[in-house]
């Protein structure tokens, strides 16, 4: 046996060696780095992966994210506070992700656990953009469902593929930061196009006709349910479903309790729920206020895509250079620098920048590339240390859980970003409090600098959690006997 792993040692070295150098490593380098991900984990891990992530929540988020809000500007005309709650109420199913990921893991719908889910998002997603893209004159209750619905169906697409990655993370964990990474690239990528073309079909086919295109990558997810490679389970006890969410539950409690864990996850939800979002406010200033730039369709759009640039490179930075430094120090950085970036909109909304001769426009492509740069910087780590606090048999579900945590600290984001441009009366029309908005808050940016001490400060390539908690070395031989199924929870629980 030593011998043999000798022996393979030596050919992927050998491997490397003849790997393409220099140059050649631009082009060739990313598709040896898909072709190592394929062969490491599965082909279809990687399809699932490109289909979720870089269609449907890069490509499809962007075009959604575009589309909402000139939907809720001039369709339905709600005022930006509005428009911010009711952004909230749509992102209620991502934070129920555990709900998803419990059903993935504990009831499996004719013997398989991932493909009916994907091809149940794929119609959630085909149905509800259907009805937004096809009524005349949508009531807003019912386009709040129809959206709601819509996201429902692209975050049971998300749970699903995460489930893959924890798994794999868990399997592989040398391959942790490469799969987070291969994620955050495909969404960089997929919303880098999708963000270039929005503007423009927001120009040509209005808000609901761009709805109508998110059917093409629900139809796409639908697809991977199809095409998804998985064992099948012809002997699944049903009757035990009832007690497989007990154990899971009490599984997942006993996790939350460790202080290794219950600590990142309080840090990951203060982080997000005290960087209030006033997205919508400055939005709205963007194109309709007459002291403001006054931004085309095709502008936003535009100055959304250069976003995307951003965080295609905060991505890449992070998987070249960062992905090996402390999460604490880390992390305190990137949160200095976050607040420090919200700078740039008080200078943009205070007009500084014109005393400089800055066009408008330059400015807010600067400043949105740096801040989108600069959250994927915050948000990679963040991952990657939440698929190393899963215990082994629940990845899914414990990752989904710390998901719904994070979405939980965003929710809570984009409610108190609401309640602030309310109680500063930023309306439609009135915009001269919207600079004391993005004061207080980016001095909410900083204030996670206090609770930083939450974070572990060691190797981020080595295990965070008890050894106790890792699984036994059964169950490890039982987890990697398939490639995409997780293994049962109640193996799990029962093995403490």
């Amino acid at each position: 046996m030593v011998e043999e792993g000798n022996i393979e040692a030596s050919n992927k070295a050998v491997e490397e060696d003849n790997g393409p150098k220099g140059l050649y490593y631009c082009f060739w380098g990313p598709i040896y780095w898909f072709r190592m991900l394929a062969m490491e984990t599965h082909w279809s891990f990687v399809f699932a992966v490109v289909s979720t992530y870089g269609i449907s929540q890069g490509l499809g988020g962007a075009l959604a994210r575009v589309g909402t809000e000139y939907y809720m500007k001039d369709v339905q005309k709600v005022q930006p506070s509005e428009s911010q709650v009711y952004t909230g109420i749509t992102s209620i199913p991502w934070i129920v992700k555990p709900i998803w990921g419990l059903l993935t893991d504990v009831i499996p719908i004719r013997g398989y656990r991932r493909r009916p889910y994907f091809i149940l998002s794929g119609l959630l997603g085909l149905v509800s953009m259907l009805i937004i893209s096809l009524h005349g004159k949508l009531h807003l209750v019912f386009a709040l469902m129809a959206l709601t619905a819509g996201s429902a169906g692209v975050a049971i697409a998300d749970v699903t593929v995460d489930a893959c990655v924890a798994q794999n993370s868990s399997k592989i964990p040398s391959l942790a930061a490469d799969m987070q990474s291969l994620c955050s690239l495909m969404s960089a990528i997929g919303a880098l196009i999708g963000f270039s073309i929005s503007g423009v079909f927001v120009h040509l086919i209005g808000p609901k006709g761009v709805f109508g295109l998110l059917t093409i990558p629900a139809a796409l997810v639908f697809s991977v349910g199809i095409v998804l490679f998985e064992p099948h389970d012809a002997n699944f006890a049903y009757k035990e479903v009832s007690k497989k969410f007990l154990d899971a539950g009490k599984a997942m409690w006993r996790t939350l309790k460790c202080p290794e864990v219950w600590r990142p996850c309080l840090y990951m939800y203060l982080s997000f729920a005290l960087s209030l979002n006033i997205n919508e406010g400055l939005f709205y200033w963007y194109t309709d206020s007459k002291e403001g730039p006054l931004f085309s369709q095709e502008t936003i759009g535009y100055i959304f895509s250069f976003g995307a640039v951003g965080a295609l490179l905060g991505a890449i930075l992070y998987q070249n250079i960062l992905k090996d430094h402390p999460f604490r120090d880390l992390l305190f950085w990137i949160q200095l620098f976050y607040g420090l970036a919200g700078m740039l909109d008080l200078i943009l909304v205070l007009r500084i920048n014109l005393k400089f001769g800055i066009p408008d426009s330059v400015f807010v492509v600067i400043g949105e590339a740096v801040t989108q740069m600069i959250g994927r910087l915050k948000w990679m780590p963040l991952l990657v240390l939440s698929a190393k606090l899963c215990p082994s048999g629940i990845e899914g579900t414990f990752f989904a859980l710390l998901m719904s945590i994070d979405n939980f600290g965003l929710l809570s984001s984009s409610w108190g970003g609401g309640l602030l441009l309310h109680t500063l009366n930023v309306t439609r029309t009135k915009f001269g409090s919207l600079w004391l908005a993005i004061l207080i808050r980016n001095i909410f940016r900083l204030s996670p600098l206090g609770v930083l001490f939450l974070i572990p400060r060691g190797d981020p390539n080595s295990s965070i959690l008890p050894t106790e908690m890792l699984g036994s070395e059964d169950e490890t031989v039982a987890e990697e006997s398939s490639n995409i199924e997780l293994v049962s929870l109640v193996n799990s629980v029962d093995g403490r």
